[in-house]
């Protein structure tokens, strides 16, 4: 291995730093109405947020093996999980606050954490273990989930039905698989003088130095980006031109929520619209816009949604 940082490695996380803030960016504008776009529920958007939370993971394991094959480095490895740890507590912390019960329980630096410390150990195994271990747990969706990881106490394995959805679930199972991928893959770099080869690259134009540099702070800019997109998206909606924003975001959220529950788009978008349509004509609906913490018309908001979730057949249309 060559001695210098690897600087396709860093343009890489810039990469998928540039992908992360484009998805984060479309979500927040259509999270407040903006945009039309499906940003939740799109087929193509959820393959492109994998896409990007794939890409974190699998470089974190090629990290895993170009910072340990020689021996365990003890020390940087629990510098840098605490770091990682604490970081994700912060996220789940700041969204229950911003998105009440859909906050993050188990996110991307959750299991970017947790998957770091189960890989450790297959960076000193051989790479056809870290392999068959890594396509067992990428399986494990088709053959091991059961009801009794149901709820909130295993969410964080992905093998059962969480009871809450939630902004940003990225479980253990089958994600753990892409670190292990990450890190027998940069072994048969390593056997295969792949990665001598690839540090002659230094991406030493404008682009190419601002996109390493995104590489290399892609933890702070996780932390940083997304509070500041948020936070300009929002502003936006107090200048720009009057429109029921709230009412839009509403349908847009619970459908989001209701599907992660498991019902299709069609149930959930006329829960939502008929929910919608009681909280207005109950006379309840500016109160909730006003002070959506108040948990007696939130009592309110959920029971009329459980009445339109159970009884499909009394829906009402949606007001426009």
């Amino acid at each position: 291995m060559p001695p210098t940082r690897l600087a396709a490695l860093d343009l890489a996380r810039g990469l998928a730093v540039v992908a992360m803030a484009i998805y984060h960016f479309s979500w927040d504008l259509s999270w407040f109405a903006f945009v039309e776009w499906p940003v939740a529920q799109g087929q193509g958007w959820r393959l492109f947020a994998a896409s990007i939370a794939g890409s974190f993971l699998f470089l974190s394991g090629v990290g895993l093996d170009l910072a340990h094959h020689n021996q365990i480095r003890w020390r940087p490895f629990f510098r840098r999980f605490l770091v990682i740890s604490l970081a994700a507590a912060a996220v789940s912390l700041v969204t229950y606050f911003i998105f009440k019960t859909q906050y993050v329980r188990f996110g991307i630096l959750h299991c970017i954490a947790l998957s770091s410390l189960v890989a450790l150990p297959f960076t000193r195994l051989p790479l056809a273990v870290t392999g068959a271990a890594s396509v067992f747990c990428l399986s494990l969706p088709f053959w091991g989930t059961s009801s009794l990881f149901d709820g909130q106490l295993w969410l964080w394995t992905g093998l059962g039905r969480p009871e809450f959805g939630s902004v940003d679930y990225v479980p253990l199972v089958p994600w753990v698989g892409v670190t292990l991928a990450g890190v027998a893959v940069s072994r048969l770099f390593r056997q295969r003088h792949l990665w001598i080869w690839l540090s002659k690259f230094r991406f030493e134009d404008l682009t190419g130095r601002a996109t390493r540099f995104l590489g290399r702070h892609s933890l702070s800019i996780y932390l940083l980006h997304q509070p500041l997109l948020f936070g300009l998206v929002w502003l936006a909606t107090q200048v720009g031109p009057e429109i029921d924003r709230a009412s839009i975001a509403f349908i847009r959220n619970c459908t989001e929520a209701c599907q992660m529950s498991g019902y299709t788009s069609q149930t959930c978008e006329a829960a939502c619209g008929c929910t919608l349509s009681h909280l207005k004509s109950d006379e309840v609906w500016t109160d909730l816009v006003a002070d959506p913490a108040n948990q007696t018309l939130r009592n309110h908001m959920n029971n009329r949604y459980a009445l339109c979730l159970a009884e499909p057949h009394s829906i009402p249309e949606s007001l426009n």
